[in-house]
Formats: C-alpha cells, sequence, structure tokens
C-alpha cells in the first residue's frame, strides 16, 4: 500500500471512530476552496454540498425541475475536494445517480476511489408523481451500497437518508425508513427536514443508530449544544453556506449595477490573508 493509500485509509478510519459516540459538525464544502477554508477552522472532517456543487457549475439542485448534475461530473468535483484537505471526506451522493441498486453500488465504488471517508444514498427520486423510491427497493439500495463497501475492504460510513419530511411525509414513516436502511447496512441514518427539538428527540430515540440531523434550512433556533445534548450523532449544514456566500455575491452585483457603488468590498478578505490560507 502506498504512503497515499495508507493516509487515506487512516484518514477514513478516523471518521469512522467519529460516529462511535458523540456530536460532531461536519460543514459542507463544495469546492477544494471552500473545503480548505472549513479544514482552516479546525473542523475533523468536511463534507460536500450536491447543492452548492451544482450552484458552482451554474446548474440548479436535483429536485423536480430535472437538468442534475452527472455522475462523473460529481465525483470528479468530491475527488478535487478530497484531494486539497488533509480531514476525512463525506460525498453527497443524492439518490446514487440511478434507480437500480447496482447503479447505486458502482457510484459508491467510485466515490470509494475518489480517496473518501463516507456518503450518503438518499430515496428522493426526483419526479413529482412519485418522490420516494419503494420502501423495498429503497432498503435494496442502500444492501447494494453496503456490499460495495465491503467489498473494497475500506473504512467508509454509509449513510441512509430519508427524504419523507422533506416530500411531506409523516414522522413515522420517516422512522420505518431509516430503520430499515440501517438495517439493511447505513451506519448513520439521515433525516433531513427535522428542525425542533421535539421532533429530533423523537428521532433519537426510535431509531436504532447514529442520527444525522441538517441545520440551515433557515436560521434555526437549536445550537450545536442543543443538538448534543438531545442525543445527535452528527450534524451537517447542506447547501447553506453555499446559498450564504451566493447572496453576497447576489448582493453585490446588484449594488454594481443600480447603484455604481463598491461598498460589498468593505467584508471581503485580504489577498494577503487568502493567500496565506491557501499556501500549504
Amino acid at each position: 500500500m502506498s504512503g497515499v493509500d495508507t493516509r487515506r485509509r487512516e484518514r477514513a478510519a478516523r471518521f469512522v471512530e467519529l460516529h462511535r459516540e458523540g456530536c460532531f459538525l461536519l460543514p459542507n464544502a463544495w469546492d477544494a476552496g471552500s473545503a480548505r477554508v472549513l479544514e482552516s477552522a479546525g473542523f475533523p472532517a468536511v463534507a460536500t454540498t450536491s447543492a452548492g456543487i451544482a450552484f458552482s457549475l451554474g446548474r440548479a439542485d436535483h429536485d423536480y425541475g430535472g437538468g442534475r448534475v452527472d455522475r462523473a461530473t460529481m465525483v470528479d468535483r468530491i475527488r478535487e475536494i478530497a484531494a486539497e484537505v488533509r480531514v476525512p471526506v463525506s460525498a453527497d451522493l443524492e439518490d446514487g445517480f440511478g434507480e437500480a441498486p447496482g447503479t447505486v453500488a458502482e457510484t459508491i465504488s467510485m466515490t470509494l476511489a475518489a480517496g473518501v471517508a463516507g456518503g450518503n444514498i438518499e430515496d428522493f427520486t426526483g419526479d413529482r408523481s412519485r418522490p420516494l423510491y419503494d420502501p423495498e427497493l429503497a432498503a435494496e439500495r442502500i444492501r447494494a451500497a453496503r456490499e460495495a463497501v465491503d467489498s473494497a475492504g475500506e473504512p467508509f460510513v454509509l449513510v441512509g437518508r430519508t427524504d419523507v419530511l422533506l416530500t411531506g411525509g409523516r414522522l413515522d414513516e420517516a422512522i420505518r425508513r431509516a430503520n430499515a436502511y440501517l438495517a439493511a447496512g447505513a451506519d448513520c441514518a439521515f433525516v433531513p427536514g427535522a428542525a425542533d427539538a421535539g421532533t429530533i428527540a423523537t428521532l433519537v430515540r426510535e431509531i436504532a443508530g447514529p442520527l444525522n440531523v441538517v441545520m440551515g434550512l433557515t436560521g434555526g433556533a437549536l445550537s450545536l449544544a442543543d443538538l448534543r445534548g438531545l442525543g445527535v450523532r452528527r450534524v451537517t449544514v447542506g447547501g447553506s453556506i453555499a446559498r450564504a456566500m451566493y447572496a453576497q455575491l447576489l448582493a453585490a452585483a446588484r449594488e454594481l449595477a443600480e447603484r455604481g457603488t463598491f461598498s460589498y468590498a468593505d467584508k471581503q478578505l485580504s489577498q494577503t490573508d487568502l493567500n496565506e490560507l491557501f499556501r500549504r
């Protein structure tokens, strides 16, 4: 095994250990630069955001509108991010880029080859007439992903994500699906759309494994300390940092176009500071 492979394995093993106990924050990057900034803040790992990556390419996120970023492009960006940081990286793999369990397994194999330490597979289809994959098929897709991980023999945290709450479904259905994905081989369950203490406490109590929640869909009243107290294992922020950055970009563009002034530059990082941050 080469030195690079050894370091990747060590990072992945550290990432696995982060899920054993406690609660940690896993912020989401969309390119190598944003990942390096997050790494510099001292986070033990970073995740990718498929939404942020799509936005950086001038594309819409995977939703009911179609036109999603293709698998090869997404994995290439994930590879770039993993290569530029010294902490473990977990990949947002959407629905595995295809319905068939075999396609999901291929996606996991490609992601492992890209050097990441984990990844999530969701049950959202992007089809308004059928927003979620059938529960049995969704579990089979997780099972196929697990088999791909096991065949590779590398440390990897597989996350089973259910979008029941985001598509207007009931909490009990989200719990059933999350537990089914854990039973199929996921190491961690992810239920986006849970943002209040009561809902999160119910998920922690009823789901038979580590729980990931996402903050930042709105400002939110719960802190990391609150989530730790509720028993959440890990916290991600999805595309919220990217959306906040694009809000600043849009505000700057409008100021320039509508007023011809430059006050947006008052809040910029200096060239020296950025050069120093990105210099190895």
